[in-house]
């Protein structure tokens, strides 16, 4: 393990279902993930104005299980609200019991949608076990490729780190963060999903959580999902009894990181583009890249409409975006919004609860924009620690600092003062 540096700051099978109101992959393909995620976030935000294409973003098949299915009457549910509940199999996850939940709650234009947490509870533990919101790094487009789903077929590559948390008697809360379009790159929405999603466990009654004190952790693309989860909870979910938050290898700014990583051709680009076609998903007026594509962008759009990380990598490789729209790039004031919006940096909302931020070193993306972020909410009173591990890139780190994320929940949830080298 790379020695930490303290740093100042400047589709499963069901049993039953109620109505209430791929492949295992090593060490070394998870850091390789975590990568090419890395270069999504950067690719995406290179989307300027070209020639008009077709213009209306494309979803998702929708999901074949009518589990996941919103009722009619969405609406009259609160956020939060567990609209249906089904128990699934646990083999890998030997001892607990595991719930899906389908609950409400709100996208980016204030409107209700409906998505999954699977919830996951392990033997033993009383009415006050704490709950862990787990946020996975997703970089999908299909369905089929949410947490949900990938949990149980092998293509969730953070899965054993769940059993970690199991086995300190913590019951974990998965959600699938993209949403119900699988709209990623849409951080700010999976912030409201995962408190949402927290709300809906410790609102189900056979889990036993009521009462449980909260924490939230996640890595990457599931740390953004993390990081704007705290940032929005003081508005959005100010009831919730959470205690800690500890997210790692964060991109905190978009537009800067595509900056840093240029638009040339890239063996990740898929991934960029990935990001381009979910944030119009969920913003199909201000970010509505597919009026911009030529028809080669067009081609790949619609391939990669329904694929997980692989697939999209594949398709894409070696790419760029001139290869795609048709004409130069240039900024685009509607996209930058989007952006702002899905990004830690500016957004201006700040955590209230204690903060734990791990960072590699050698990430691609620049750890001074880690300590930015941080210093801001130090200054607004939240205790920040931050550790930058020396000579640690973006996969590695996930490694590294997830003990030390978990230690830090442990110690919050305990009662113990929160560090901080703010």
């Amino acid at each position: 393990m790379a020695a930490r540096r303290a740093v100042p700051i400047a589709r499963p099978r069901t049993a039953t279902t109620h109505r209430t109101g791929r492949q295992q992959t090593s060490s070394r393909g998870l850091r390789a993930l975590l990568r090419l995620a890395l270069a999504a976030l950067a690719a995406a935000a290179c989307v300027g104005h070209a020639a008009p294409a077709s213009a209306s973003p494309v979803y998702p098949v929708p999901d074949a299980d009518e589990f996941y299915a919103a009722p009619a009457d969405l609406d009259r549910f609160q956020p939060g609200d567990v609209v249906r509940s089904r128990m699934v199999p646990a083999a890998n996850f030997p001892g607990s019991t595991v719930w899906q939940l389908l609950f409400r709650s709100t996208n980016s234009a204030d409107e209700p949608i409906a998505t999954v947490t699977t919830v996951l509870v392990p033997p033993g533990g009383g009415l006050d076990r704490p709950l862990v919101s787990y946020q996975p790094f997703v970089n999908s487009l299909g369905m089929h490729c949410a947490p949900s789903h990938s949990l149980f077929d092998g293509g969730m590559r953070e899965a054993p780190a769940l059993n970690l948390l199991l086995a300190r008697g913590w019951a974990v809360a998965v959600p699938d963060h993209l949403g119900p379009t699988s709209a990623y790159g849409a951080a700010q929405l999976g912030g409201r999903i995962t408190l949402d999603g927290i709300r809906a466990a410790k609102r189900f009654a056979p889990a036993g959580l009521a009462a449980s004190p909260v924490g939230m952790t996640g890595y990457s693309g599931g740390g953004m999902a993390t990081g704007f989860a705290a940032a929005l909870a003081p508005e959005y979910a100010p009831e919730l009894p959470i205690v800690g938050v500890a997210m790692g290898g964060v991109p905190m700014n978009m537009g800067k990181l595509a900056r840093d990583l240029g638009t040339t051709p890239n063996p990740l680009f898929g991934l960029g583009f990935a990001v381009a076609v979910g944030l119009e998903r969920e913003y199909p007026v201000q970010a509505a890249m597919s009026r911009l594509l030529n028809p080669a962008g067009v081609a790949l759009r619609d391939e990669i409409a329904n694929a997980c990380a692989e697939q999209i990598i594949s398709a894409g490789a070696n790419r760029s975006f001139s290869d795609v729209l048709d004409g130069p790039m240039d900024a685009d004031p509607s996209l930058v919004r989007v952006l702002h919006e899905n990004s830690l940096e500016t957004f201006p909302g700040v955590p209230r609860v204690p903060l734990y931020e791990w960072h590699g070193e050698a990430d691609e993306v620049d750890p001074d924009l880690v300590r930015a972020v941080a210093g801001r909410y130090c200054q607004a009173g939240t205790p920040v620690q931050l550790d930058i591990l020396p000579g640690v890139d973006h996969g590695g780190a996930i490694t590294h600092g997830a003990p030390r994320a978990f230690g830090y929940l442990s110690d919050r949830f305990a009662g113990l003062p929160a560090p901080s080298n703010c």
